[in-house]
């Protein structure tokens, strides 16, 4: 599968799914609960639709998904968070707990983060309420809604992980 491109299009039916191609492999997808937008603000439940690039990611050690993959990949431990608190200095970024500003848990119970990468979305070159934690990460049950980020199927991850490194795009039409 040679490919740097990873495009994501609205599933027909549903502004909440998507068709995410790779290469060849086309698989089903979940994206913000209110759809895709070129408007992108913080909380307002959209995926973004433009070009980002691939960063690095996240994995659970202690969860048994096996990740083989040229992106730089750091186990989560608890301390872990990532700042989506707009007017804070460290708007999204990863953080260390204890943490008072709003924020997300990377090590969470329901398993969307065992597999998680960082997209550049206002991540390299930040704006307030722009969006945060914008994350290529795994499905809940169902292919519910996300909150603004790219879900696939574990299965599906595992199958496109070793193609992917550091500034592969994503691109959401």
């Amino acid at each position: 599968m040679q490919s740097s491109i990873i495009t994501v299009r609205p599933a027909p039916g549903q502004k909440s799914r998507a068709l995410l191609q790779f290469g060849t492999m086309v698989v089903p997808a979940a994206v913000g609960r209110t759809g895709r937008t070129t408007r992108k603000r913080e909380g307002d439940g959209a995926t973004p639709i433009g070009s980002m690039t691939l960063l690095s990611g996240f994995r659970r050690g202690e969860r048994p998904l096996r990740v083989q993959t040229q992106l730089p990949i750091r186990l989560i431990r608890e301390d872990m968070l990532w700042c989506d608190q707009a007017d804070d200095p460290n708007y999204n970024r990863l953080v260390k707990a204890p943490f008072r500003p709003s924020h997300e848990e990377m090590k969470r119970k329901d398993g969307l983060y065992d597999v998680c990468l960082v997209m550049d979305w206002n991540v390299t070159s930040r704006s307030r309420n722009r969006g945060s934690a914008i994350f290529f990460h795994l499905i809940r049950p169902g292919y519910q809604p996300t909150e603004g980020c790219i879900a696939i199927h574990p299965r599906d991850m595992r199958r496109i992980l070793p193609y992917l490194r550091k500034g592969t795009v994503v691109r959401v039409l």
